[in-house]
């Protein structure tokens, strides 16, 4: 018990970090988005034409981008999520890593669009995977 007492915010530090790292996995699974790798958002676009929207900014589109991908930056996607609803279209969100975008997808599914999908790992994923990227001007 002496050593609770001397070191409790050492305690409190390891229970945190520790709460801070699972938090992302807890919050995965109680989400409104689902996340998708690649070839599940490739079958996503073929049999359903799910749209792909990528929320990074505009000088992050520098390195290409998913072919026929929506570009709405972050900044802007509270204004622009209705045109998302209205489309009927399951909606796959992407930034550069993921992390990002699966504030979108959230942002997304509370303005009314009822699929939505954060792609693991985000453009980096799409890439590395060695799928089309579309080089912006």
């Amino acid at each position: 018990m002496a050593f609770v007492r001397e070191n409790w915010l050492l305690i409190l530090v390891a229970f945190a970090s520790g709460a801070m790292l699972v938090w992302p996995l807890i919050q995965r699974r109680i989400g409104p988005a689902k996340g998708v790798g690649t070839s599940e958002a490739i079958r996503l676009i073929n049999s359903r034409d799910a749209v792909m929207l990528d929320v990074r900014d505009a000088k992050e589109l520098a390195g290409g981008r998913v072919p026929n991908a929506a570009h709405v930056p972050m900044s802007e996607l509270s204004a622009r999520s209705p045109e998302f609803a209205k489309k009927g279209k399951p909606v796959i969100a992407y930034c550069d890593t993921g992390s990002r975008s699966a504030a979108a997808a959230s942002l997304l599914a509370k303005a009314g669009v009822t699929e939505v999908y954060n792609l693991n790992g985000g453009f980096r994923a799409w890439r590395d995977a060695g799928l089309p990227v579309e080089k912006t001007q």
